[in-house]
């Protein structure tokens, strides 16, 4: 039984949930506590508690801490990719990678921790001094998905940290264990209790409870749509600071003058890479008409050569999706896509069985041609392996489908022109853009977020992190 983390304490949960192997459905990976509304109240006043006197702490004493973490999970990257990708599904080396940029992020935010910053400057009044620096807002509710369940955490946690604040951490329900591994980590690296805290449990409750309670001054929430509205209207009756990241319908334009190969590698990469499960994944090809077919071709001849297998076995490029909801959704969108006209050119199958005959969510990626931009598969995430293709006249036309999305988180294009390229950094309307490279895959000093439907307020990660996690105070001093 895995516990909560609850005040410096680990402690029994109300309910226990299973955490199964997607690629073996047979195979049990632990159960684990699941928190009520109380035991995250429970939570949330042993960071109430703790936060007078973190908020003071001193920068060594985070960087100290910090830097431990990221230190632990680096030494560890083999151990915890492997417990990553036996319960989410990515493969092994996606799973790996993954850990050791959630251990560079809690370094580089343990640096952060050294550098505040601050400003003096004079008022416009004779002898008055004006000093501007930063403060920790308070206790923060982090509220994490499950495509990710080490890195996302990690990027929200360390900062938090970094700068002050207290921490109620709520994963997905789907992936509690690398979620677990994190907070036991955490929990041996010298932090006061109630600084850090786990709550596993149902949206409906711990969640829920999160959004509600008054001594809760921030949320952020990765996710979906509907519930990130829903963290914005909880959020917003209280005047609570929040941080969204939600979907991605992410295009990626291939001009006629691209390399064919650079586009079909960034391509699948892309769209069917981590099983497609990615919000910055491109689930949308715009071609150009002079080398559609072409490319069209070459991604059917790249698909069949991905090997469909347990996440964990040498050699596998896909692995399972998450879960058998996730799985019939993602095979729903392939009907859905067929029923309105589309042309399903490659996958979109079901596979029952990996290549040891293991139960496990296993599907085909799926390409489909010949569809529009009105279709619901260009409309909607899917958040799967599901890739559609549309045709382009031209790079005017191209860039404008890729903008008609209510999304605008990644966007990407392969072209070797330097014009269309400047061109395509400056309108593509999304928060990141990437020439002749994948979309998905973004350095972890760097911010992450996007525009539209896909994020609101200040980024992550990197220096902009401080956006959220701190409040700004303005001083003034009669010399």
């Amino acid at each position: 039984m895995y516990k909560n983390l609850i005040g410096g304490e680990w402690r029994d949960g109300v309910a226990v949930s299973r955490n199964i192997n997607p690629s073996d459905t047979r195979d049990l990976i632990g159960e684990y506590a699941q928190a009520d509304a109380e035991q995250t109240r429970l939570a949330i006043s042993a960071a109430d508690a703790a936060f007078p006197a973190w908020s003071l702490s001193t920068p060594q004493q985070r960087f100290d801490i910090l830097d431990a973490v990221g230190s632990e999970i680096l030494a560890r990257r083999a151990e915890l990719g492997d417990l990553l990708a036996r319960e989410e599904g990515k493969t092994l080396p996606e799973a790996i990678g993954e850990v050791v940029r959630a251990g560079n992020i809690f370094k580089f935010f343990a640096g952060e921790a050294l550098r505040p910053g601050g400003e003096l400057m004079p008022s416009v009044r004779p002898g008055v001094g004006v000093e501007i620096t930063r403060e920790p807002i308070g206790i923060v509710g982090l509220i994490t998905p499950w495509n990710f369940p080490i890195a996302i955490p990690a990027w929200k946690i360390a900062p938090a940290l970094a700068f002050g604040n207290c921490v109620v951490f709520k994963p997905a329900e789907l992936v509690p264990g690398s979620a677990w591994a994190l907070a036991e980590i955490l929990s041996r690296a010298g932090l006061p209790a109630g600084v850090f805290n786990l709550v596993m449990g149902r949206g409906s409750e711990a969640g829920q409870t999160l959004l509600n309670d008054p001594r809760v001054a921030a949320i952020s929430f990765t996710g979906s749509v509907p519930t990130g509205q829903k963290v914005a209207a909880a959020c917003v009756a209280r005047m609570a600071k929040f941080q969204l990241e939600m979907g991605g319908k992410n295009p990626m334009i291939v001009l006629d003058d691209a390399d064919l190969g650079v586009a079909v590698n960034a391509a699948v990469n892309s769209g069917f890479f981590s099983t497609g499960q990615r919000c910055t994944a491109s689930s949308r090809l715009i071609v150009t008409e002079g080398i559609h077919d072409r490319f069209v071709a070459a991604m059917v001849e790249k698909m069949k050569t991905l090997k469909i297998d347990d996440a964990r076995k040498a050699g596998t490029d896909i692995g399972p999706v998450v879960d058998a909801s996730q799985l019939g959704q993602d095979l729903d969108y392939v009907g859905i896509a067929q029923a309105e006209g589309g042309r399903l050119v490659q996958g979109g199958a079901r596979v029952e069985h990996s290549g040891d005959g293991q139960p496990g969510f296993y599907m085909t990626p799926a390409l489909i041609t010949e569809t529009t931009a009105a279709m619901r598969i260009n409309r909607e995430e899917v958040f799967g392996p599901v890739v559609s293709v549309m045709r382009a006249k031209n790079y005017e036309e191209a860039l404008a489908l890729a903008n008609d999305s209510p999304f605008g988180l990644a966007a990407g294009i392969a072209t070797t022109s330097l014009k269309h390229a400047t061109h395509f950094k400056r309108h593509a309307q999304a928060g990141m853009v990437m020439v002749n490279l994948p979309t998905a895959g973004v350095d972890y000093h760097v911010p992450f977020g996007g525009r539209k439907g896909s994020s609101y307020g200040p980024r992550e990660q990197g220096r902009h992190a401080a956006e959220f996690y701190t409040t700004v105070k303005t001083a003034y001093t009669q010399a």
